[in-house]
């Protein structure tokens, strides 16, 4: 496997990035957090990249009226940091991702997509939406990035059942235990240069035998 720089961009308190730290110190993935970046100077996600003594930045989205401006000034502050992959981790704007970053960038979404996603569909809206249509499995997708709303190929998705009791809160934390574990997984495919897109699809190849 490839030893991969990762760079991050969050809204928020950072438990996805905290997760990474986990894989990452304890052997399980080989990869280091070179840079995090965050649309909020309040993100608690910047807090725990500084602990660890990783680069942070802030460009906050409340300054830009439009997407495209935003996009321009977190791409600028990224092309200071060398990383080989583009990790979005609770990143609560759209950006439009330039071409040198096809297949290098990764996000994580709270269902299953194609269902409970797009627009609108972010953090609790999720898990209230699919216990209001009452389907009785959901989980999360991890895909690569493109420029529309939780669209790009789907790497990996992980599956738990809805339960009659769940609230918002206990389905959301049900669905993180699995994120925990399927957006690592995605990336250290990535690092094993074991995924392939093919249209719509990402293929995941056979490990080679040792």
């Amino acid at each position: 496997m490839k030893h991969l720089k990762l760079a991050v961009l969050l809204s928020g308190g950072g438990t996805t990035l905290e997760n990474f730290f986990t894989h990452i110190e304890a052997g399980k993935l080989d990869a280091e957090v070179a840079v995090v970046g965050s649309s909020r100077k309040d993100a608690f996600g910047l807090e725990r990249a500084r602990r660890r003594g990783v680069p942070t930045f802030v460009v906050e989205s409340r300054r830009y009226r439009e997407s495209a401006r935003l996009s321009e000034a977190i791409f600028a502050e990224l092309d200071r940091y060398e990383f080989d992959l583009l990790l979005l981790a609770g990143f609560m704007c759209f950006i439009t991702l330039p071409a040198k970053l096809a297949g290098r960038a990764m996000n994580i979404h709270p269902a299953l997509i194609p269902a409970f996603c797009g627009r609108g569909y972010y953090g609790h809206y999720v898990h209230e939406a699919v216990l209001h249509y009452g389907v009785k499995v959901s989980g999360c997708t991890v895909h690569f990035v493109d420029n529309v709303y939780d669209h790009g190929p789907i790497i990996v998705q992980k599956t738990v059942p809805v339960l009659d009791g769940d609230t918002p809160e206990s389905l959301a934390a049900r669905v993180f235990e699995q994120e925990g574990e399927a957006y690592p997984e995605a990336v250290r495919l990535f690092g094993e240069g074991r995924l392939r897109i093919e249209g719509r699809r990402v293929r995941v190849l056979e490990a080679p035998s040792e």
